[in-house]
């Protein structure tokens, strides 16, 4: 019986169905980083309990730490819950011999580029970590979840997961997408189109030729925002692009290993006849650049759009938070700071996208700030030696070191209260980003864009000149 990619990525990894109807899975990889991982530490110790296997487990620092002053290594972090969320990683990873990227590694980065980039993360395998965007990681032919605390602890302590069989979506991207179009806004379309709760109870699978067209890099920005749609996971197939992006990465198999590898990896896609419980067609020469106006991923609008009339209270209190009125274009939109970053949009691929948008010009003098902020510590470097640090400096931006950074203000890069910010990270909550800051959801090109600007612009005028 032909089956679909998430089914057989499931039957691979499956223990046993248990009497209450979830499922018992086997995990090949725990990525853990300095938020999730305290508690379950704890709990393991309190109850007597060790690693089932210790190489499957990686961590890495990002949601705590400082972008800047990083010389000063923990000493540079002055929030003291942050410090101790970092040294108790440190010290537990020293504790149960995990393999740590800590906070002076040149390795260091947000743990869903780091996974990545790393071969960490290789196609065919379970991968959680305790991070709602762990679906980024389904980009490479994985199921990939994120998890909670106390799952962290049972991960573990049993390198298993009880986990619940999602129903299979399928979402197909008929077409190329156009120039000056990206997968940030292919994605937020998607969820624009079927709303945060759209994919609940389902696993994606991202398929068609304009997905088939993407880097791996531009992939993991679509696969990263599944969750924002409701997703449990989203996947793309494995083909030559992963085999190529994975290929002598320093966690991936080589020699007679990596031919093993490719006979099984090779078989990652859903086969021909496969049964979806849904279907959903978009057509990409339609797509237009996206700007999010609201305080949910589905509040979003094409770039040459009004923000609509609002059709419930949720809507309503979103304009009145973000201090905009129905009718209002995007270019109407003041900008008082500029991100580009986070697990969804601060790969080598997406500087150098925004880098050459801003080559040549200079940041609005409007702005209080703009901020470029690698995802790892090797993006940075492989940016440095491209030249695109010095294109952000000399238009005005401030180059950051890695981490999660302004994404989720748990470190000190947060908005003012009031402030509009051009972000390309996967959420725009009330205070995401600061208290009362005002996140609007972009692709880096058109972030990079509206920092010359002062205002969105659509960045199809830039590109196509």
């Amino acid at each position: 019986m032909p089956s679909t990619l998430y089914d057989k990525l499931w039957n691979l990894h499956e223990v046993i169905q248990r009497e209450d109807g979830t499922h018992l899975l086997y995990i090949d990889r725990h990525l853990i980083h300095e938020v999730t991982s305290p508690q379950a530490f704890e709990g393991l110790k309190l109850a007597g309990r060790n690693l089932w296997r210790t190489s499957s487990n990686k961590a890495t620092v990002d949601h705590n730490i400082p972008t800047t002053n990083r010389e000063l290594g923990i000493e540079g972090i002055t929030d003291e819950v942050s410090k101790l969320q970092v040294t108790t990683l440190d010290d537990n990873c020293k504790e149960h011999g995990i393999e740590q990227f800590d906070i002076a590694d040149e390795r260091q980065g947000i743990v869903h580029v780091v996974g990545p980039e790393q071969g960490i993360t290789l196609p065919g395998m379970t991968v959680v970590c305790g991070d709602s965007h762990t679906s980024t990681h389904g980009a490479l032919g994985t199921l990939a979840m994120g998890i909670g605390t106390s799952e962290v602890e049972h991960v573990l302590a049993t390198q298993c997961l009880v986990a619940t069989k999602q129903k299979n979506m399928k979402i197909e991207v008929k077409g190329i997408l156009p120039k000056g179009v990206y997968s940030k806004d292919l994605t937020l379309k998607v969820i624009g189109n079927i709303g945060t709760a759209g994919a609940t109870g389902y696993a994606i699978e991202y398929t068609g030729e304009a997905i088939e067209s993407m880097s791996i890099e531009a992939r993991m920005t679509v696969c990263n925002m599944a969750i924002e749609a409701g997703a449990r996971a989203g996947m793309v197939a494995f083909d030559d692009v992963t085999l190529n992006y994975v290929k002598g990465k320093p966690y991936a198999p080589s020699g007679s290993e990596w031919d093993q590898a490719l006979d099984l990896w090779r078989n990652l896609k859903s086969d021909e006849g496969a049964s979806f419980d849904k279907t959903i067609e978009i057509h990409a020469s339609k797509l237009k650049p996206q700007v999010s106006w609201g305080t949910s991923p589905e509040m979003v609008i094409d770039i040459d759009s009004i923000i609509p009339e609002p059709k419930s209270n949720s809507e309503s209190n979103a304009l009145d938070y973000m201090g905009l009125k129905t009718g209002m274009r995007p270019q109407d939109i003041k900008l008082d700071q500029v991100f580009i970053g986070s697990c969804t949009n601060s790969r080598l691929e997406d500087l150098r996208i925004a880098a050459e948008i801003v080559k040549g010009s200079k940041v609005n003098k409007d702005l209080k700030r703009a901020i470029v902020v690698p995802g790892s510590g090797l993006v940075s470097k492989a940016a440095i030696e491209e030249g695109l640090d010095q294109v952000f400096l000399e238009a005005g931006f401030e180059w950051r070191a890695p981490g999660c950074s302004m994404c989720l203000g748990m470190n000190p890069d947060q908005l003012d209260e009031g402030d509009h910010c051009a972000s390309t990270s996967n959420r725009n909550f009330e205070g995401r980003q600061g208290y009362k800051g005002r996140t609007h959801l972009v692709s880096p090109a058109t972030a990079a864009a509206a920092a010359v600007a002062g205002h969105f612009v659509d960045v199809r005028d830039i590109v196509g000149s």
